[in-house]
């Protein structure tokens, strides 16, 4: 097995979400109609996350075909733009840093999306290299997203681990050759920190296992 040099992390449900949950955050403008505009609105953002198209429009034609009296711009602010990056997964990151690790972002965002968090959220201050789907012109699952990770990074796919909580991801990581685990924030920073060391990946800080508390 290589050893791990590199930890490439995906964004949403592993370091960052939306506050209050993703249609919950759109309940106060759409009310009951918030689960079909985003389910639908979502489909069809599959489809930009691999260019430097606008997204608002799409939200515009949803809200319009669901006969809704609702800003494009104000639903995106709400929902897309109302992100909580988490302290313990960016604590994590940190501390693996601190180890000598890589850390990297690699992401599928849509253009305007990408540059909130580059410019608002300041995640390229935070890693070494970000790797987003609407810069690189492909997204996730599609395993020349890794591939064309791996040359940015400078590191042979083996010696990156990837974390992402959809298994598509994890899997397209994994054809290529990269290591990968599956985790969201919902299963807690221990759950991660276990499966990290099963690669042998420990954060600066961090007990050697079996280490007495």
């Amino acid at each position: 097995m290589a050893t791990i040099r590199h930890l490439l992390f995906d964004a949403d449900g592993v370091l960052q979400q939306v506050r209050g949950g993703f249609y919950t955050a759109a309940e106060a403008l759409l009310g009951e109609h918030a689960r079909a505009v985003l389910d639908e609105a979502s489909r069809r953002e599959r489809s930009f996350l691999a260019g430097d198209e606008d997204f608002l429009p799409v939200i515009a034609e949803v809200l319009r075909e669901q006969g809704l009296d609702v800003a494009a711009a104000d639903l995106y602010a709400a929902v897309w733009q109302n992100t909580e990056p988490s302290a313990a997964s960016f604590d994590l990151v940190r501390r693996l840093r601190a180890a000598g690790y890589g850390v990297h972002l690699g992401t599928n965002q849509v253009h305007r999306r990408a540059e909130h968090m580059r410019r608002t959220l300041g995640y390229d201050d935070v890693f070494d290299v970000s790797l987003y789907s609407c810069e690189l012109g492909v997204a996730k699952p599609d395993p020349a997203f890794f591939e064309k990770a791996a040359t940015r990074i400078g590191a042979e796919p083996a010696e990156i681990l990837f974390v992402d909580d959809h298994p598509a991801n994890v899997a397209g990581a994994r054809s290529t050759g990269m290591a990968a685990v599956h985790w969201c924030l919902d299963e807690g920073h221990e759950a991660l920190v276990e499966r990290l060391a099963e690669h042998g990946v420990r954060a600066a800080g961090q007990r050697p296992a079996g280490a007495a508390g």
